[in-house]
């Protein structure tokens, strides 16, 4: 679940025309507002004041969109202009039909799997807004257990996983390669590079 306060609800409908008219598109972007999107809503506004929160951050307003979708396969750029294009941090729940993805732009967009909306789980860690944001950033690029648990900076970890999801789709390929090679010493040098591969992601989902 998504467990904001109760204080942070807005449930304010926010028309698409306030977005693209203020954004610098393309037409064929702008059309995709139009053909992706159905609705446009935000739900929870998160602010030091109605969180209570002590700490000043130089962030002032982190605001959760949810996005209904025509289609379930968006133009993921509507997501980038979005962020770039608002003073605010922006966290997206987007929804078709009955399963739901998160997705936040933190110098690139990154995104969860898509899940049913009971599976979604987002949750608010720190003293600050700053603390708040990374948190986010972390369950959702990364995963839900990871703002408590890791020392390591946010941009740190991002470069982890970076490397962690590359090293994953390497060793995809070699494994696919080296099944369906058929002379005995390349497949073995495959085999060899995928063991390698393999221990180099074992070590870096270890930390």
């Amino acid at each position: 679940m998504i467990d904001f306060p109760e204080s942070t609800k807005t449930n304010r409908r926010i028309p698409k025309e306030a977005f693209y008219k203020h954004l610098s598109l393309s037409t064929a972007l702008k059309s995709k507002f139009v053909s992706d999107i159905s609705r446009i809503v935000a739900e929870n506004s998160l602010t030091k004041e109605n969180l209570n929160l002590v700490k000043d951050s130089e962030i002032k307003e982190i605001l959760l969109l949810s996005i209904e979708l025509k289609k379930q396969d968006y133009d993921q750029r509507i997501i980038e202009a979005i962020a770039k294009g608002n003073p605010h941090k922006l966290v997206f729940l987007m929804s078709y039909e009955d399963q739901k993805q998160l997705a936040v732009y933190y110098q690139k967009l990154y995104m969860t799997e898509w899940m049913p909306g009971a599976k979604v789980e987002l949750h608010l860690s720190g003293d600050s807004l700053e603390d708040i944001w990374s948190g986010l950033v972390r369950q959702i690029a990364i995963g839900p257990d990871t703002q408590i648990s890791s020392k390591m900076s946010l941009d740190d970890q991002l470069m982890r996983q970076d490397e962690i999801v590359q090293l994953q789709q390497q060793i995809k390929k070699l494994e696919k390669a080296a099944w369906g090679e058929t002379q005995p010493k390349k497949k073995f040098d495959l085999y060899q590079d995928l063991k390698k591969h393999k221990e180099q992601l074992e070590v870096l989902i270890r930390g």
